[in-house]
Order: structure tokens, then sequence, then C-alpha cells
């Protein structure tokens, strides 16, 4: 009902659209074209972060399906007669159970895993158990029976689908079926019985749905991948940020352990499992199942130029002091060759050594990458020491490969001040700015771009989000002040070539952070509405900046401009114009949109306002209401080459002008 509310207001504000004296008259220049917008300029960042990866987008259901982590049988219950054992067959993960007869008909040796917050399964669907095995003794085949459970039902049966797998061969292979769920279930577990009494050994024991992301088998959450391909980015920045550092130099990411077959692929500690003590999550680690070679699949699939982010010999600085921690820089040729490594896994022929796993992988042809961050968000003399190696590498084996440098964790202050002339020395391409920040921050940046030195490396806003205070989470305000902050981004696309919202996802059970953009549980997903703000803004992309002013000034929330937010832009290839508008004010505004220079004999065909809006600022939508606030069309009257109407207070608009 307060949708529907909420829409009729709108509409009756918006179509009644007889042009009279304006209260707000914003003039639109078609004489001439401004920059262009980069195909980069909006689009995502990645990070594991709220069991973003293992338990999210990884649609792996086993936890700790190798049994590397510290406590070898974390995630698994076991009764009866199980070992685990640690001369398995692939060497970064020796770890493996054996599972031998109790000595008892009666008594049963099974292993049972629940996954990450319980394993969600969906009646109708097909799940993919696979196991690596062999045979202990003897050459008699063995069965293991798989059963997917309701541990907690008040039912006859708690198992509602079985299958059996036969392991025949002392040797170690990989085995599989196919097990079809019954019923759709929030918190299922799968449980593995030992049938008969010859021992056999399992390693690898993995649950996936076969419907997964573009099928593959070590595949993507559908749903959760298919909210990223509808975000329409042009960027995609992985494999996160402060996990990039790690909390010590032996736990960062590295990309060089997260490819090739990935049973081979050995556990890295997450730092996010302890960063937050009142969100302690000791079960936090990264697979690397979701490894570079699939980050680099899904930004092809997608359509997004990879950013991928690598470790430049620092430590996470929040978490350590000493000098120590860190890589010396006169140390750094492994982690400078790491660089260069993942350029050639990434485009290089396939006579090369990582341009030939790559096609090993499956994919022959080069992935086509651009672009390459060195740190993530370092700061002081240290940070520009450790990134000058890098450069001069880089440059000389890849000059086409832009580089992404970094001005620090803030966006202002005595380092963000030091480091930005730092990065013009050094020659980046691009400079990482990050910025989570209050309301009146936000409110008060509608111009932080306009006059930023055009000679320098160009921005790339990498990390932004706004905090409320004492209500940091996704309601509709925060998402409002986020859509009128990128107007500034749009309106100065000459410098600003990418921006991506962060954090990207969050488990409702196991989040460490919010806001974030995408919420998801077992089995659903909630886009928020901060991501139709970035969803409306990568739709609505165009090609060029056009100059929009109001009484000759552009509209930045300024001074008597009252909370009027707004930029224009146009798509030469649909020939339209697409001018955003957002109102913080808690009044109504009347807003007219005029465009001059228009050639002869060019008139409108068509306009509408797609808007985004909440009579209620701390509404938000979540797992049982995820479609309260979403946008919605109303379509425009024209009369001549005006466009206009009441923009409800509390409201943003594109205004679609064909």
């Amino acid at each position: 009902m307060r949708k529907l509310l909420t829409i009729t207001t709108a509409c009756a504000m918006m179509a009644a659209m007889t042009i009279q004296a304006q209260t707000h008259e914003m003039t639109v220049q078609m004489k001439k074209v401004g920059a262009p917008i980069q195909n980069t300029m909006y689009g995502l960042f990645f990070e594991d972060i709220n069991f973003a990866a293992d338990g999210g987008l990884y649609a792996e259901l086993v936890l700790n399906r190798s049994f590397e982590f510290p406590q070898q049988l974390y995630g698994w219950k076991t009764v009866g007669n199980v070992q685990v054992r640690n001369d398995g067959p692939f060497e970064r993960n020796p770890h493996y159970v054996r599972m031998a007869y109790t000595g008892h008909k009666d008594k049963f040796t099974v292993m049972e895993n629940s996954g990450t917050f319980g394993m969600g399964l969906k009646e109708g669907e097909n799940y993919r158990f696979s196991v690596w095995a062999r045979l202990v003794e003897g050459n008699d085949p063995v069965k293991i029976r798989v059963e997917l459970c309701d541990p907690y039902t008040n039912a006859e049966r708690q198992a509602f689908a079985t299958e059996r797998v036969t392991i025949d061969s002392k040797e170690w292979k990989k085995y599989e079926v196919v097990i079809k769920s019954t019923k759709t279930i929030q918190k299922a577990s799968m449980r593995v019985f030992l049938e008969g009494r010859q021992a056999v050994d399992l390693e690898h024991v993995s649950l996936f749905p076969t419907d997964t992301w573009k099928g593959r088998e070590n595949g993507l959450r559908k749903d959760l991948a298919q909210a990223l391909a509808d975000l329409k980015p042009g960027i995609f920045r992985f494999p996160g940020g402060c996990i990039v550092e790690g909390t010590d130099l032996p736990t960062r990411y590295n990309w060089k352990n997260t490819v090739g077959p990935v049973e081979n692929r050995p556990l890295n500690e997450n730092r996010w499992q302890y960063t937050f003590p009142y969100r302690y999550l000791p079960d936090y680690y990264q697979s690397y199942g979701l490894g570079f070679f699939e980050f680099f699949q899904l930004c092809e699939d997608i359509g997004a130029d990879a950013l991928p982010v690598l470790s430049c010999g620092l430590a996470c600085q929040f978490q350590n002091d000493d000098p120590s921690a860190h890589q010396p820089v006169d140390e750094l040729d492994e982690y400078v060759q790491d660089a260069l490594d993942l350029i050639e896994f990434a485009n290089g022929s396939t006579d090369t050594k990582w341009g030939k796993l790559r096609a090993k992988m499956g994919h022959a042809a080069p992935f086509n990458l651009k672009y390459i961050a060195i740190g993530n968000e370092q700061w002081g003399e240290i940070y520009p020491q450790h990134l000058e190696p890098f450069v001069k590498a880089i440059r000389k084996a890849y000059p086409e490969i832009k580089i992404v440098g970094s001005a620090g964790p803030n966006s202002e202050g005595e380092q963000f001040d030091y480091l930005w002339p730092e990065m013009k020395r050094l020659g980046a391409d691009l400079v990482d700015e990050h910025f989570y920040r209050p309301a009146d921050w936000f409110l008060s940046q509608g111009a932080r771009y306009d006059n930023y030195d055009r000679k320098g490396p160009k921005v790339f806003a990498g990390e932004y989000a706004c905090h409320i205070a004492g209500k940091k989470y996704n309601h509709f305000y925060p998402a409002l002040l986020e859509a009128a902050f990128m107007t500034g981004l749009e309106r100065n696309a000459d410098i600003v070539h990418m921006a991506t919202y962060a954090p990207l996802f969050a488990h409702v059970e196991g989040w460490q952070w919010r806001p974030d953009l995408i919420w998801f549980d077992n089995l659903s997903v909630v886009r928020t509405a901060s991501y139709y703000v970035q969803q409306l803004y990568s739709t609505y992309k165009g090609t060029n900046v056009l100059s929009l002013t109001m009484n000759g000034q552009p509209v930045t929330g300024a001074a008597g401009q009252d909370g009027l937010f707004a930029s224009s832009v146009i798509n030469s290839k649909t020939n339209e114009v697409y001018v955003k508008v957002a109102n913080t004010s808690s009044q109504s505004q009347y807003v007219s949109v005029k465009l001059e220079g228009l050639k002869k004999g060019q008139q409108f065909s068509s306009a509408k306002a797609v808007v985004l809006m909440s009579e209620d600022l701390e509404a938000e939508n979540s797992i049982d209401h995820p479609n309260r606030i979403q946008p919605f069309e109303i379509p425009l009257q024209i009369v001549g080459n005006v466009v206009g109407g009441s923009l409800p207070a509390n409201a943003f608009a594109v205004v679609v002008i064909k």
C-alpha cells in the first residue's frame, strides 16, 4: 500500500507537465557535447567480506571441504570411525579423511556437513556431489551413501534425497553423482554414510547446484551473479581491499594460489574473521575456489573490464605499526614478479608459462586486461617507495597497461594531500580515492571534482558509501545522498573515469560491515536502494557530458539551490538526453529542463522520468520485503523544448528525453 501511495504521489506531482513560471529552470546546452564518458565509469568493487565469496557468490555448499581448517573437522559432525590424515594427493591441501568400519553392524560411520549458515536447497533443483576417493585395502567396490537432510524436521525421515557412489579403485579418482532435492529448505545438511566394512579415503567433498551461473561446475551462485550483471558494470575491481594486504604478509591474498586445479588451491585465513570482535566469525576462511581465473571469467560474462588489485609488499597498516611487518623495498622482486606474471596470465600467448596455464584452465584467448592496481589504501612515504619499482617494471614490460595507485584511506587531509602529488610524480594513470562518510559530507561534495587538476592522473572513486551516524544500514536516505553525490562524478567525467560503491555483498547472518550494496541469505537476494541508484546511473550512462546549469551555475546543492543536485549527458547512440536530478530537501521542487541549441528540425519525440523515492526515509529493502523501494517510470508531457514538473521531496529522478 505504501509503494502504491508513493507512486501515486509522484505521478500527481510529475505527470501534470503544463509549463508555467518555473521555480528552478535547468538549462542543457546541446550545441557542444562535453567529455566522453568512459565505459568504466560505473562498476563493481568485490571484496571477500561479509561472506561474499565462500558462503555467497561462490556456489559451493560444503564448509571445509578439504579438511584444511586449523581444526581439520571444523564444520563436520562425525560418528563412528573417522580419522583425519595428511598425506593426501594434493600437495597444498594434504588433509583427507578415512572412513572405516566401527566393528559393530548397527553402529554407523557417518559425516555430516551443514555448510555456511546451513545449505540452501530448492525443490526440483539438481545438486552435484563430487569427491576424490580411493579404496584403502582390497579391490572390492565400496559404496558411500549421500543424503540431503533436514536435521530439524518432525517427519519420520530426516533424509529427503539419497544417492549412492561406488568407490572402485585404490588410486585417487574423482567421483560424482547428481542428487535432486525434493524440498525447498533454508538450512539443510548433507550426510555421507559408509556402507559395508571396507575403509575408504575421501578428499575434497563438494556439493554444488548444477544450475550455476553459465552452468559451470566450479561455478557461481546464479541469482547473485545475475544481480551483478543487471548493474551493467563497466569495471570490476577484485579481489578486495584489506584482504589484499592481509593481517600480515603471509595471509595476504596471493593470486597464484587461486589458479590451477581447484582441489589444489590452498586455504587462506580471511582477515575479516576477527577484525571486529563484536562481529567475530572464526570460521571465515578463503577456499580460493573463487579465484582469479573465475574473476576474469565473470568480468567477461558481464561485459566489465577487470581491475585486479595486488599487494605492494605492505601488510595492513591499520594493524601493523612495526616497519618490520612489511617487505623491505629492496626485497620486492617476488611481489613485482607476481604483478608481471598476472599480466602474462591474463594476456599472454599460450606458449608463455602463465598464458599456457590460462589455456589449460579452459580459456585459450587472452582476457584483454587493461588495468592493474598496486596496493589498497596504504599511506605515508612507505607507500610510494613500495609502488615505484612496480611502476618501473610494468611500464617497461607492459607499457599499455594502466596503473592505479592510491590516495590512502581518507577523502582529504594530510595523507591524502601528500599522496596525490606522489601519484602524479610516479606517473600513475588513476588514483583510487575512498570515502565512507556521513550525510553532511555527501551533501557538501557536489562540486568535489570541479577544480581538480586536469593534467594529472584520473580519478577512481574506488570505495564509497554514505554512512548515517547510528544508522549504518541500507535505508533510503543514504542512497539518495549517494545519488546526489554521483551527479558530480558524472559532470566531471573528463577526470573521473571509474566509480564503485563498497562493499558489494553481505550475508544476513554473517556480515562484519554495513551498509552493503546487495544482501542475501541462503535462498534469496535483496537489491538495496543504493543498488538501484547504481543501476540507474549505469543504465543511463550516456556517451558524453552535456553542460547543465541553473542560473548560470552547476547544480551542486550549493547555497540557494534548495538541496538540488543535477547533471546531464547525451547518448549519441540512441539520440537521447538523460538528466539526473536529486532533490535532497524536505519540500517538493518544481523543476524544468530546457534544451538549448537544438539543431534545426530537431524536436522532442517523448520524455519520461524514472523515479526512486520513499516517503519513509528509513525504509529499506529486506529479505521479507525485497521490493519495498524500486524505480518506477512516469511519462512526461512536453511543451516546445521544455520538460518540467514537481520533483517530490527526497527523491531521485532520471529524466529521459528522446
